[in-house]
């Protein structure tokens, strides 16, 4: 298994510029080279202060630019905000500047806001992700392709610049929808889940149900190369631990919010932060979070490995407003302290647990 970082440029300190912010997930892209971890990620959202990232490709781009050898990935690109063509091209078109380092996580995406600001219809968000999808894969593997869907129509088109990793790079795909992991075991996809502010137990839940969609499709469930998105914090100061998870509950409440069509905008693009229903107390969430001194962060992530054996874990080390020198400190702790405790809890090195092969892109049916 590996580790990557997850940057969602999220913006809470108004004291802090949007170019700031910007500035400082870029120094976290450099440092987890340095650190070892094996992937960077950008998500995508737009008009708000929950991301401040319209582009993850755009990112992913300058990331490979920064860096020699750390794969850069879109955690993820929202598919039915984008014309198909032009998204299939500047897929190519990044994993070739960035040297075939690219990893391509997709979803449906989920806030209505951001939607009718871009005239697109989220009721169909579901139909036009998997119409994308098979774009997708005909544009990028296909020397021409054409489609012909419900919402998508493309008549005959070569993308002219090819991707490097032949004849794709790799392909997660987001989210619960059971119908998407099913993908994911017919057509040789990543399944991506969040652990979001919950405990362990439920993405063990999660894995069941990954689990189960892989049976279903005749695929052995040991062969799931499993990707989890998880909040982590390593860190011997309890305030800086603290401020971390009121984060991770800031940054729930504004996607629940944005989920839930209860934003409030104050600011021009800053969610009102307001409690959810029913939310769980400050004491249970930071106990579901992989948050502590450096052994307690390694005694947990060793426990959740055994519990729903991750091939990837994607990590949030910034969150909120939580200072930029305490995430630069959390990350060199966890590849410094943290890893190594777990290589010594396994008796192996991080690359032999849990070492489910990605899989390999099928051949298309006129191959």
């Amino acid at each position: 298994m590996d580790f990557g970082a997850f940057n969602l440029l999220q913006h809470r300190d108004r004291s802090k510029s949007p170019h700031q912010v910007l500035a400082d997930s870029l120094e976290h892209v450099k440092l987890a080279e340095e650190l070892g971890f094996s992937r960077v990620w950008f998500a995508e959202h737009h008009f708000s202060n929950y991301s401040l990232c319209p582009s993850p490709l755009l990112l992913c781009n300058q990331a490979a630019a920064m860096t020699k050898t750390i794969r850069v990935g879109c955690a993820v690109l929202i598919l039915p905000l984008h014309a198909p063509a032009r998204v299939i091209a500047e897929i190519a078109l990044v994993d070739a500047m960035s040297g075939g380092r690219l990893d391509v996580g997709v979803g449906s995406g989920y806030q209505p806001y951001e939607f009718e600001r871009l005239g697109a219809d989220i009721q169909k968000n579901k139909v036009m992700f998997n119409e994308m999808l098979d774009m997708i894969e005909s544009g990028l593997r296909e020397p021409v392709f054409s489609y012909d869907g419900e919402y998508f129509q493309q008549p005959q088109t070569a993308i002219n610049m090819r991707p490097v990793q032949s004849p794709r790079p790799p392909i997660w795909i987001a989210g619960r929808d059971p119908n998407s992991h099913r993908r994911c075991a017919r057509d040789g996809y990543i399944p991506f889940v969040s652990g979001g502010i919950g405990g362990a137990d439920a993405l063990r839940q999660q894995r069941d149900q990954v689990e189960q969609c892989y049976i279903e499709e005749g695929k052995d469930p040991a062969s799931i190369p499993l990707g989890v998105l998880r909040f982590a914090c390593v860190s011997d100061d309890k305030a800086v631990i603290e401020r971390y998870v009121d984060g991770a509950r800031f940054q729930k409440r504004l996607a629940n919010a944005l989920r839930n069509r209860r934003e409030t905008m104050v600011d021009d693009y800053m969610v009102e932060e307001v409690p959810d229903e029913n939310e769980e107390s400050f004491e249970q969430i930071m106990q579901n979070l992989l948050v502590g001194d450096a052994e307690t962060v390694a005694e947990r992530i060793c426990q959740e490995i055994e519990l729903y054996r991750p091939r990837h874990m994607n990590i949030y080390f910034a969150v909120g407003d939580v200072p930029h020198s305490a995430i630069l400190n959390s990350m060199e702790q966890f590849a410094t302290k943290v890893v190594p405790a777990i290589e010594k809890h396994f008796g192996k090195p991080l690359a032999e647990i849990n070492d489910v092969p990605m899989p390999q892109p099928l051949p298309m049916a006129a191959e």
